[in-house]
């Protein structure tokens, strides 16, 4: 492989690595009845509009036929990714389901 061709597939490992890490997320929130787009939107309000989410979110599944995510994981997927906004606001509502 020449360079061109090792960096073309470093891209396209990042860019599946972050559609994981979305889909990830987007279930999450699925499982702990939270809407992952107005969580989203908190984090990022200048973001309305997120195609990736969208495609993640086609891919979930309802939550009694998903199997558990840890809170944990989220956020270090999130933080992996640079997303520490939107692990912030993940924190803040693990934090209260934790206070109910």
């Amino acid at each position: 492989m020449d360079k061109k061709e090792v960096e073309q597939q470093v891209i396209e490992s990042y860019q599946h690595d972050e559609k994981m890490m979305i889909l990830i997320y987007a279930q999450w929130c699925i499982n702990n009845d939270l809407d992952p787009k107005s969580l989203y939107e908190k984090a990022y309000p200048s973001q309305s509009k997120n195609d990736a989410l969208r495609e993640a979110l086609e891919l979930t599944v309802p939550k009694k036929e998903s199997e558990e995510i840890p809170s944990q994981t989220v956020l270090n997927v999130l933080q992996l990714f640079g997303n520490d906004e939107l692990a912030f606001i993940v924190q803040e509502e693990i934090d209260k389901e934790v206070k109910r």
